[in-house]
């Protein structure tokens, strides 16, 4: 016998498999009307609901609006007394309730409907009071909750949850939303580095090592010590002719030894480093690295103009959010 909360995965799991039927099979127009009227909308979209699916409304909202779609919260019952005038012309209201027949939405109908641009809701019956006044109705309804009793909205709730999920990222998709958008909206936390571009942690300027194709490799190993980054570009008039590695210069000793010193920069550089452009996002940075077996990228312009390099350390914390 499975125990309780294997019991509960497995009921939520189940509603999540027969909402993907429903959105494959005879809710799609549904579905694809709903996200064009988001498309189209020229305003705002509002998301809404009461109590447990009031929660789901508000992490719908924000994930709309992280994917490039303005959106916001309004609470009901706060509606009632004053905060309807957050909803205004050309706005698109989303309404979450699992029974269709919530108090405080369905007094909210006749404003939003006269008000607003489209009524599209998420419910668990599609012949409700709700269902019936929106523009479009989509179903979220389960076979059972997840709660012993089959009153705590578990499974529904999980429902409403990807169906919003599902709204959103069709919509952003819709959109064309790139990684350049998802950026400018995520500046702060582990996901704000991952998105930075190289640019932004490059080592430029005196932080850059960089020597002439005629210096010597004694005052190539001291640019490299005094640089720390375990190698140096070799560049002349500002042009990134190859780079020195540490593993370079192990290598070279092994072949040539002492002879190795009498060497200059441009004799003994890599003339192909692997180079990008300084837009970069640091995360396709890191994983060249990792695909490269290397931990130093050359940032360059056009015409191979040196700009930085980007070392490994420097990406360390974005793999993750």
């Amino acid at each position: 016998m499975p125990h309780t909360g294997e019991n509960v995965v497995r009921i939520e799991a189940e509603a999540l498999i027969a909402l993907a039927e429903r959105l494959a099979g005879p809710m799609k127009p549904s579905f694809e009307r709903a996200v064009d009227l988001l498309y189209r909308c020229t305003a705002r979209v509002v998301v809404t609901g009461m109590g447990k699916s009031g929660i789901i409304a508000q992490k719908i909202a924000a994930t709309l609006s992280s994917t490039g779609t303005p959106s916001l919260f309004m609470h009901p019952a706060e509606a009632l007394h004053g905060d309807l005038g957050m909803v205004a012309a050309g706005d698109v209201v989303i309404a979450l309730s699992s029974s269709g027949e919530t108090e405080e939405l369905l007094k909210l109908l006749a404003t939003i409907k006269r008000v607003g641009d489209a009524l599209i809701c998420f419910t668990c019956d599609l012949q409700s009071t709700l269902a019936q006044a929106s523009d479009v109705a989509l179903d979220c309804s389960v076979p059972r909750e997840g709660c012993n009793l089959g009153l705590a909205p578990t499974a529904s709730t999980t429902a409403m949850l990807a169906l919003g999920d599902a709204v959103a990222v069709a919509l952003s998709e819709k959109r064309g939303f790139k990684e350049e958008d998802f950026a400018e909206l995520h500046p702060g936390g582990k996901l704000g580095k991952k998105l930075m571009r190289v640019s932004e942690l490059m080592h430029a300027g005196d932080a850059l090592p960089r020597v002439a194709p005629e210096t010597s490799m004694h005052e190539v190993i001291y640019e490299m010590s005094r640089k720390k980054l375990g190698m140096t570009t070799v560049a002349q008039n500002g042009r990134l002719l190859g780079v020195i590695s540490d593993g370079d210069l192990r290598r070279l000793l092994e072949r040539r030894g002492k002879d190795a010193m009498d060497l200059k920069a441009g004799e003994c550089m890599t003339r192909t480093p692997v180079t990008v452009p300084a837009s970069t996002f640091a995360m396709t940075a890191l994983n060249l690295m990792e695909e490269r077996k290397i931990t130093s990228l050359v940032v360059v312009e056009e015409h191979s103009r040196l700009l930085g390099v980007v070392h490994l350390h420097d990406l360390w914390g974005t793999e993750s959010i």
